[in-house]
């Protein structure tokens, strides 16, 4: 077999690999092992074997992965998601809808201090649920609200999808995680329109709550201090440039560190909880980029990505329907994968092809994220609906049907990037 043909049966083994159960991290290593082995022999790939762990992991720009993971640890465990609701719900509860406003709002801004979209979804359902449930909102509505607001986790920075993806393209984190300010901004304002069209055309999904004064507005604030000084703290020296996006995670999970304990908030089993669930992700998302390396390494030789990229430069398509394609190509993937997963799998087969159509490579990160989030919340599979479903035992049929006004409203978002991709580059080109 010719190099080009290895790479192409490597990615079915994956693929089979992975609808098989195995974990995804080892299915990698093991398919780009053998991948190697059969290009260039089992003396070179045993070598390659032996030095990728090492050299990709002890490397500065890993770092950030343990420390952000630490932060969102932190923040979920000592009530701050409360504190972000219960603001949110006196600003926005009096609307029609208002307490599925106020849900999206709050999972906005705890996304500002945790880059997971599963742990937003849980964090929130926790909270938010139980209140929509008490003044009788529609179910659909209520869990879909929390499924798809908990994906804004992984778009607002920071986010450990914009981590991975700039490991793997060895583009800036920084960068990228400017690059997903606005557009966060802008999935949370069509979540709320979809919230707001819902109620407006069923008023008995989504009950206004009770009015709240002006000086009960204001005074809420205070309960948001430290999310607003976490965000300011690491994206604000990120974007001024006095620290990297590197040494933010090191800021970034100090200062989550002393705002909960000068609060006293964070108590030994808090911070023992917080450093157990660090260490298991953390090793769980090393264990994945060692098997993302290997397999690169062998795609690489095998030519199949430059392949790839010269294939479709002969087509006669627009390079936006092509990009309609991958779009499609990660929303199904997302139906399978977490972000993680499916960052590491199908950057290194598609990034080369998409820059050498012309596409900025921080755009392309954000857009990946988006679609890949999507996939957290349709079916077949639908993570963070999965999640729900069995915490609150809302059928999960009932929760998908909710959740397609808000996949529309990713998809929308997806086609105003495409249109005005400075929603995205702005920021990280004024840095």
């Amino acid at each position: 077999m010719s190099p080009e043909i290895v790479g192409v049966v490597a990615i079915l083994l994956m693929i089979v690999f992975m609808f098989a159960g195995m974990w995804i991290g080892l299915a990698m290593g093991v398919v780009g092992f053998l991948g190697y082995a059969y290009i260039d022999g089992f003396h070179n790939a045993f070598l390659n074997l032996g030095t990728v762990p090492f050299s990709n992991l002890a490397n500065y720009n890993v770092t950030p992965v343990p420390l952000f993971v630490f932060m969102g640890a932190l923040v979920s465990t000592t009530g701050i998601s409360t504190d972000l609701y219960d603001t949110a719900y006196k600003w926005l509860g009096s609307l029609r809808g208002g307490l599925a406003l106020s849900t999206v709002a709050a999972c906005a801004a705890f996304a500002a201090i945790c880059g997971s979209s599963m742990a937003s979804a849980i964090t929130m359902g926790r909270v938010t649920l139980p209140e929509m449930k008490k003044h009788n909102y529609n179910d659909a509505l209520a869990t879909a609200t929390v499924a798809s607001g908990g994906t804004l986790g992984i778009l607002i920075p920071p986010s450990m999808g914009f981590i991975m993806y700039g490991i793997i393209t060895e583009n800036s984190v920084g960068a990228l995680f400017m690059a997903g300010i606005f557009p966060g901004i802008l999935l949370t304002l069509l979540f709320m329109a979809v919230v707001l069209i819902w109620c407006w055309r069923v008023p008995s999904a989504g009950p206004a709550g009770p009015k709240t004064t002006v000086k009960e507005k204001f005074g809420s604030l205070k309960g948001t201090w430290m999310t607003i000084a976490l965000f300011v703290l690491v994206l604000g020296g990120i974007y001024m440039g006095i620290f990297t996006a590197t040494e933010s995670g090191a800021i970034g999970a100090a200062g989550a560190l002393l705002i909960t304990f000068v609060t006293k908030r964070l108590s030994r089993q808090h911070l023992t909880n917080s450093m157990l669930d660090t260490g298991m992700t953390t090793a769980a998302v090393m264990f994945i980029l060692v098997g993302a390396f290997i397999f690169m390494r062998m795609l690489a030789l095998s030519q199949l990505p430059v392949l790839l990229a010269n294939f479709v430069g002969s087509l006669t398509l627009s390079k936006y329907a092509i990009m309609a394609v991958i779009v499609v190509f990660y929303v199904i993937i997302g139906m399978f994968l977490e972000i993680t997963s499916a960052t590491v799998f199908t950057v290194p087969i598609l990034y080369p092809l998409v820059t050498s159509m012309g596409f900025d490579p921080i755009w392309f990160g954000v857009i990946i994220v988006i679609v890949i989030e999507m996939g957290l919340v349709t079916p077949p599979v639908g993570l963070n609906v999965f999640v729900l479903a069995s915490s609150t035992g809302v059928p999960m049929d009932k929760i998908f049907r909710g959740v397609y006004p808000f996949a529309g409203a990713m998809l929308l978002c997806i086609i105003l990037l495409t249109i005005w991709p400075q929603i995205a580059t702005f920021l990280p080109s004024r840095m």
